[in-house]
């Protein structure tokens, strides 16, 4: 069947016209030490429960220089610790940066975790690995730290 270009506009228009149903929020987490891995899955589920998503993405976003969120093996909190201090290891406290507020090696532990991690929702619930967790990684703690949270419905799951 050929489509009328013109019919093909007002369909894509209709589409894009839907209004947007992102489901944000903005967690606050608390760290407890300088360099830490901070299990926040728990919370990132209750926020794709609240959310009504079914099927989706979950996008996580930490605005902060010296902090980041990484997916890795939860089920071993060793795991966890054996990151962080690997990375300590690999970007020393004290060693010759010019950056001069002495948490240089903060920043560059962050830039190397990264600021923002993806994961999809499936059936309502995180789709992760069996063994995978989401983490809060903190390097110039302890602080209070902001996890930002948004997900976005699948346009085919979406009512209507």
């Amino acid at each position: 069947m050929d489509r009328n270009p013109r019919d093909w506009q007002v369909l894509a228009m209709t589409k894009a016209d839907r209004p947007s149903r992102a489901f944000t929020r903005r967690l606050s987490i608390r760290t407890s030490r300088r360099a830490e891995l901070k299990d926040v899955t728990a919370e990132i589920g209750a926020v794709v429960r609240e959310s009504g998503c079914g099927e989706g993405i979950c996008h996580l976003y930490v605005p902060h220089t010296t902090a980041g969120v990484v997916i890795n093996e939860g089920d071993d909190p060793a795991v966890a610790r054996d990151i962080a201090t690997t990375l300590e290891r690999l970007v020393p406290h004290h060693a010759s940066y010019e950056h001069a507020e002495g948490n240089a090696d903060s920043h560059i532990q962050a830039a190397l975790a990264g600021s923002s991690a993806i994961v999809w929702i499936e059936n309502g619930k995180l789709a992760l690995g069996r063994w995978q967790a989401i983490f809060l990684a903190e390097f110039d703690g302890p602080r209070t730290r902001e996890l930002r949270v948004k997900i976005v419905p699948d346009p085919a799951s979406e009512p209507g």
